[in-house]
């Protein structure tokens, strides 16, 4: 009588110093452990900070049959797998700087870098932190040119992007060598040594404080403990084999006017990143990198061009840099969809969202935000105006729930959106 054995999904055939990684048979049991037969909800949130020239993107009927524009032209082989939104924005976003409005994103927090802003925590690292050490980084964030990301902690500290494709596969799927890991551990539990002497130290403190010290503090204690997750997690990962891929490293683009390049790096790691469920949340910020991008017919800086004045020669080569950024999120999007998992693809399992901070670049408006949902299992393949005003973080609270988290609130929600029975 033969005995079924359930093969791990990360099974690699080995000979003469050659691997192969084996495709997801249904024999494999899921990458996520467990046995389940159902493979985890992710999410993932895709800002292009410059914006999107509007006539180019918003139709003008809604429903299922609504025309093509420019950019959703790109997007044609997709209909059926994202929904488009109108209609939605965060509220008060009149920063101090025109572009404020790009570090909250993803938290909604009003007034940006006005006297006294603290940032809240993102949608992404709520998420992330409910996610916890499930995988082996609870979220992955992602820039094209900087540090700069639009991830925050429950303290208001930013989270650096990571810009470098090439260092991020090492850290995704390389092994180190057996010194390496030895350091690794080391400088893990020196560290841990360390945050345990500034709590105790920091507890003196606010003893004698203030109110205001203590204020100060509360953000100091947010961070020890945030840093000592992040060291008891990796301590936990740090033994487990990482995941094979048949993919090789990706050489970094050193060139910063070679904006699409950068960006299309980072897409093509997505999917290995959700395949191999090394992370469930990911963003990425497609940043500004005040250089004139390296894409035929367009002669200005981005940022420049962003800011037109009706001009039609800079708003066909605006349209030239922004359709390209389309194009590769249409490339993610193929990607996502033709890897099968249980029974359907990845991009069933993955929500998407992608849109920019302002809905009018041009005069710096963040009302009415470009916003398109793909993936997650969603009925897709409608325009839906929603009343205007509505809350971006509707739609983040959606997000959320189809990912099975038991949130409620975030940012301004008002309540989730509904349109699938519409």
């Amino acid at each position: 009588m033969a005995i079924n054995t359930a093969l791990n999904r990360r099974t690699v055939l080995q000979s003469a110093g050659v691997s192969l990684t084996l495709p997801l048979l249904e024999s494999m049991t899921a990458a996520w452990g467990s046995g389940s037969e159902n493979p985890p909800k992710r999410s993932i949130f895709v800002c292009t900070a410059l914006g999107l020239h509007p006539k180019s993107f918003w139709p003008q009927t809604q429903g299922a049959d609504y025309e093509l524009t420019p950019y959703l032209e790109i997007l044609q082989p997709h209909r059926q797998q994202f929904t488009l939104f109108s209609g939605l924005q965060h509220e008060d976003q009149t920063g101090r700087q025109p572009h404020d409005s790009e570090m909250t994103f993803l938290t909604s927090a009003r007034k940006p870098g006005m006297g006294g802003f603290r940032n809240t925590i993102s949608i992404d690292q709520l998420a992330a932190n409910q996610v916890g050490d499930a995988t082996r980084f609870p979220s992955i964030t992602l820039g094209t040119m900087k540090t700069q990301s639009q991830s925050y902690t429950r303290g208001g500290v930013m989270i650096p992007a990571q810009i470098s494709p090439a260092k991020l596969f090492s850290q995704l799927f390389l092994e180190g060598k057996p010194t390496e890991i030895r350091n690794e551990k080391r400088k893990l539990s020196d560290g841990k040594s360390i945050l345990d002497g500034l709590g105790s130290q920091a507890r003196k403190i606010r003893r004698r404080g203030s109110t205001g010290d203590n204020h100060l503090l509360d953000d100091y204690f947010d961070s020890i403990r945030i840093a000592e997750k992040n060291i008891l997690t990796a301590e936990g990962w740090i033994d487990q084999p990482k995941p094979k891929v048949n993919a090789s490293r990706p050489a970094d683009i050193p060139n910063p006017a070679d904006i699409i390049g950068r960006l299309e790096l980072l897409m093509n790691l997505i999917p290995l990143i959700i395949q191999t469920d090394s992370s469930r949340i990911v963003t990425v910020m497609v940043q500004d990198h005040f250089v004139v991008p390296t894409i035929d017919g367009v002669t200005g800086n981005h940022h420049n061009l962003s800011h037109h004045g009706q001009d039609p020669a800079k708003i066909e080569q605006l349209k030239r840099i922004e359709s390209e950024i389309v194009q590769c999120f249409g490339s993610l999007l193929e990607q996502m969809k033709t890897r099968p998992e249980s029974g359907g693809s990845l991009l069933d399992n993955t929500s998407i969202l992608f849109g920019s901070n302002l809905g009018n670049a041009n005069a710096h408006h963040a009302n009415n935000l470009p916003i398109l949902l793909a993936g997650g299992g969603f009925d897709h393949g409608r325009y839906i105006a929603q009343k205007k005003g509505t809350p971006l973080c509707n739609l983040f609270l959606t997000m959320l729930n189809r990912m099975g988290l038991e949130v409620d609130k975030f940012g301004q929600s008002s309540g989730t959106i509904s349109w699938e029975s519409a």
